[in-house]
């Protein structure tokens, strides 16, 4: 079965300061006329910042879509035309303070693909060393030190709700412990 849709003209295109957002007219695969709506996203960045064995580096913060304070893994959008690893080394000091001595990618997913083209890379940081935090205007976060064990009983009770982070902490766990 044919699945694939073609690309015929986009119809409205709102550009914020962040991401966008855009209407398409598309060919479906039955030959019919469709449109699709969907945020246009730079793309974005996330760390699971290692400290010892299983001690993980988070960070608290509102988020207003949600109306809730939450725990996730440092992340970051990726500025135009970046490479996913330079993002990931400014937003870990950016948000945390700590430099790290190595890093590894993990893996790359869309976290909402039917709605978004978000593509957000996630890395592990390890041999970290503390510094001072260098946060944006509006940015406002917390940073507290967990043992991987307490993050996942986390999960599993519902407090961790953000997408990247569960994917990227039993992802982690999974592979690397």
């Amino acid at each position: 079965m044919k699945l694939k849709e073609k690309f015929i003209k986009r119809i409205y295109e709102k550009q914020g300061r962040a991401v966008g957002f855009r209407i398409d007219e598309v060919l479906l695969p039955n030959g019919k006329k469709g449109t699709r709506e969907y945020l246009n996203h730079p793309g974005a960045v996330a760390v699971i910042p290692v400290i010892g064995k299983d001690n993980i580096v988070m960070v608290q913060q509102y988020r207003h879509p949600v109306g809730e304070i939450t725990w996730e893994i440092p992340a970051g959008k990726l500025d135009k035309g970046e490479a996913p690893l330079k993002s990931i080394k400014r937003e870990l000091k950016e948000e945390t303070g700590y430099v790290a001595g190595s890093f590894g990618k993990l893996l790359s997913f869309w976290p909402t693909s039917a709605f978004a083209n978000e593509l957000i890379h996630i890395y592990v940081a390890k041999n970290l060393k503390p510094g001072s935090i260098g946060l944006d205007d509006d940015e406002f976060v917390q940073t507290k030190i967990w043992p991987l064990k307490t993050l996942l009983k986390f999960i599993r009770q519902g407090k961790i709700k953000d997408s990247k982070t569960i994917i990227a902490l039993l992802y982690y766990w999974r592979r690397c412990c």
